[in-house]
Parts: C-alpha cells; structure tokens; sequence
C-alpha cells in the first residue's frame, strides 16, 4: 500500500494526481503524528493538492490528528485562505469540529491573528462564534487577550457572541485585555453593549484592579472615565486597584486612583 508522503504534499500537484492513478494509494493512511494526506496538505496551504484529493469520494474530509485536529483547523490556524474556502466548499465538512481540547476552526483563526480566515468563517450561518474551548475561553476572548483589533472588531461585528463570557477562571475578555494592556481593544469592548466593565473575576479582581496592577496607564484612564466603574472595589482579600498599584510601585496609576488634593487657598 503507497502512502503519500508529507513531502509530496508540500505543493508536487503533478505527482500527487500520479500517484492517485494508482490503485494501492491509501488516503486516509496516517502517517506517525496521525495526520493524513489531506491533513497535511492543508496545514501546507497546498490549495491544489487540496482540491486534487478532495477530488476523490474515498477521502475523509474530516479525519484528525493525534490532538484532534481536523484539516480545517489547521487551515484556519495557519491562515490558508483559500485552503479553508476550498474545505467549506464541501458539505461533509464540518465547521465547528473541536480538538480535543474544545478548540473549533474559528478560535484557532482568531488564535493565530488570522483575519482573511476569521472573516470566511464567519460568513458561515452553521459556525457557532462564541463557541469556548474546554477552559472556557471564546474566540473573542483570544483576541482580546492578544489585542488582535483586526479579529475582536470582526467578532465583535456579530450579535450571536456575549462580548462579556467569562472563562472557567470568570475571567471576561475585557478583564484580561486589560490586565495585557491592551488599550485599543479595551475602548472597542467598553463601546459594545452587553459589557460590564466592573465584572471581577472568581478573585474579586476587576478590569480595573488588573491595570493598576500591572501600571497600565491608559487602560486606566479609559475605566476611570466611566460612570459604572468603582475606583475603590475592593477584590476577595480586600484590596483596591490603588493597594495593587501601590504594592507594584505603579506611580502613574497611583495618581490617577489618589483622591486629588486641594489646598485652602485653592479652594478659596
């Protein structure tokens, strides 16, 4: 039985349509890591390849890997545009097919930065957005961790995803874009209905508290700057976001959290 190999896949089309006109070629043979043909021609980005073994019935469009992954997702993760429209082509595709860690096309898409493929998945009515993986953690919430604008304004585009869904820490997007200091990320998220920007994670800890943490200036200014945000809510060991920036010499955060000072004459 011939078995394709990883090097054939890497874009020898001529060979590939060669060997297929052989009557002992295996396509859904797996190689050492469990990947097959198709599975490796995908994580190539090989799109001919790809449509040359798609072109016979007796390949499993949906065969995965040792980790769960299918050909798909490995498009998706190494943003081969025209691999995933080639696979989403076909019905017996499966879209929304999690590794096994719970982590579908689209977030490994979003996971890797990777716009052109996030943008193709979600002109999809049957890929679910807002689906997390096994920690809890969405799409969404990838992006915003990372500060991936291009792929949070996408996500953020479509009104089937809580913009507020916490992981399986409570942790929301915003509360982690803030701890990482994404600012621009957080002012997109501050602007979407739905989003508390005082939400405090399983520790008590708010958006707020993680910048101050962290001397996160300017994602300070933006939470400070709203109504519905407490300066002085403390977390579960009763620390405010001033004790944090305190404890982590963050002068700049200090000095937007200290209550401003105003001497006689100034008050005069």
């Amino acid at each position: 039985m011939v078995h394709l190999s990883r090097g054939l896949l890497r874009g020898h089309e001529e060979v590939v349509q060669a060997l297929l006109e052989r009557n002992d070629v295996d396509l859904n043979k797996t190689d050492v890591d469990d990947r097959t043909p198709l599975l490796w021609a995908a994580y190539f980005g090989r799109e001919g390849v790809v449509a040359i073994l798609l072109g016979r019935s007796e390949v499993d469009t949906n065969a995965t890997c040792s980790e769960g992954r299918t050909p798909l997702s490995w498009a998706a993760l190494n943003g081969h545009k025209g691999v995933v429209k080639i696979l989403l082509g076909r019905d017996d595709v499966d879209p929304n097919k999690p590794d096994l860690l719970g982590r579908t096309p689209l977030w490994w898409a979003a996971f890797g930065r990777h716009e052109g493929a996030v943008k193709i998945l979600l002109g999809r009515d049957d890929v679910n957005p807002d689906k997390p993986c096994n920690d809890g953690r969405t799409p969404l919430w990838w992006a915003a961790s990372r500060g991936w604008r291009g792929v949070v304004k996408l996500l953020l585009g479509r009104n089937d995803i809580n913009p507020d869904k916490p992981d399986s820490d409570s942790e929301t997007p915003l509360l982690q874009a803030a701890s990482n200091g994404r600012s621009e990320v957080v002012e997109m998220l501050l602007k979407r209905d739905g989003v508390n920007p005082d939400k405090p994670d399983r520790s008590g800890r708010t958006p707020l508290s993680r910048a101050a943490e962290h001397g996160h200036e300017g994602v300070a200014k933006l939470l400070l700057g709203r109504s519905d945000v407490d300066p002085d809510m403390p977390d579960v060991d009763g620390h405010p976001p001033l004790w944090w920036a305190t404890e982590n010499g963050q002068a700049g955060v200090i000095a937007l959290l200290q209550p401003q000072s105003f001497s006689t004459n100034d008050a005069a």
